[in-house]
């Protein structure tokens, strides 16, 4: 059976609105006691999370003492769990991060590519620059990745193979976090060139809610969490950067937690106030789909303090070359007929 309709994009001339596209997607929420507390779509269909989880992806560098070690602040932290968009302060704080550890861009193994923020592409092209592997937007993952090297005396080259000490030690926590093996099935390779897993989208949203419960963890793992729960939750700048829906949303929350996309239609959320996990997939990986849906349903937990600063979220408009608003980008029917777990 299809997954539902979530999303539509609609024309909207005088006398009617019609729909033009349609998005389908699954959503899982976990509980506190690990129980799937609300589903839509086929959740145990394995998923990609891409940059959804690189909260998960981080911990083990913080688990190991990289923050102490390193004297690394919220900003790091928040920026080893970022997609951001290369704004002078992402490319800057990471910069001066890997000459902490004794590393340099060169170091990064992921390739450049312009800003995603288009005010700060704008600036570099007018100055006469190239972007450099720091402005990627998974740079502050990259040396986060680097800093457990450190911390494990393990080499810095080739920490994005599969087989290289970091990255095993980074999946055995992931497995663990999602009560999935995810060695079992095969791995793929991330747009920055790490490794990226399969798990059904049920385990991602156990992951999640596993961290949005830290007081349920070991200990060494519970002051992990619990300080990049602070850093996500107060620094989300640094976990997206200007005009996006991470950004927004995350301060937005009425609850200690935060939000955050993955390419292909993927998003996470952890609300650790109330004890809940959330994983989203819009199948055909579009994220226009994937922030609307994400905002409404936060909106319609009641997570959302300051709904009216985030309407452009919520329901977005689309607007012709003249300004014109001529569309509208928003949740179907469906969602009506939604028992959604409620804060």
């Amino acid at each position: 059976m299809a997954n539902p309709v979530l999303v539509e994009v609609t024309r909207d001339p005088e006398g009617g609105r019609f729909v033009e596209s349609r998005h389908r997607g699954a959503i899982a929420i976990v509980d506190r006691s690990g129980d799937l507390v609300f589903s839509i779509g086929d959740v145990e269909a394995l998923t990609c999370p891409r940059s959804a989880f690189k909260s998960m992806q981080a911990l083990p560098m913080i688990e190991a003492g990289g923050v102490d070690a390193y004297q690394l602040g919220p900003q790091e932290i928040a920026l080893a769990c970022a997609s951001h968009g290369g704004q002078s302060q992402h490319v800057s704080r990471v910069e001066d991060w890997l000459k902490k550890i004794d590393c340099s861009v060169a170091d990064l193994e992921c390739g450049p590519h312009l800003p995603s923020h288009v005010p700060s592409a704008h600036a570099l092209i007018s100055e006469g620059r190239t972007p450099t592997r720091a402005h990627n937007n998974c740079s502050g993952k990259h040396a986060g990745f680097l800093t457990l090297a450190r911390l494990m005396n393990a080499p810095t080259k080739g920490y994005v193979q599969p087989d290289h000490p970091v990255q095993q030690r980074v999946q055995e926590v992931i497995s663990e976090l999602v009560d999935f093996q995810i060695a079992d099935h095969p791995t793929g390779a991330d747009g920055c060139c790490a490794p990226n897993y399969q798990m059904p989208l049920k385990n991602l949203a156990l992951g999640m809610s596993r961290l949005a419960n830290p007081d349920l963890l070991a200990p060494h793992r519970q002051g992990a969490v619990e300080v990049m729960l602070e850093a996500l939750s107060n620094h989300s700048f640094f976990m997206a950067g200007d005009d996006r829906a991470c950004t927004a949303l995350t301060q937005g929350l009425s609850h200690v937690g935060f939000v955050k996309i993955g390419a292909e239609g993927v998003y996470t959320g952890c609300f650790a106030g109330i004890g809940l996990g959330l994983a989203l997939k819009i199948d055909d990986g579009a994220k226009r789909g994937a922030e609307v849906a994400v905002a409404q349903l936060l909106a319609r937990m009641n997570l959302l303090g300051a709904v009216d600063q985030l309407r452009d979220w919520l329901e977005v408009p689309i607007r012709n070359t003249c300004d014109k608003k001529v569309g509208s980008i928003t949740v179907s029917q469906e969602w009506e007929k939604f028992n959604l777990p409620i804060a």
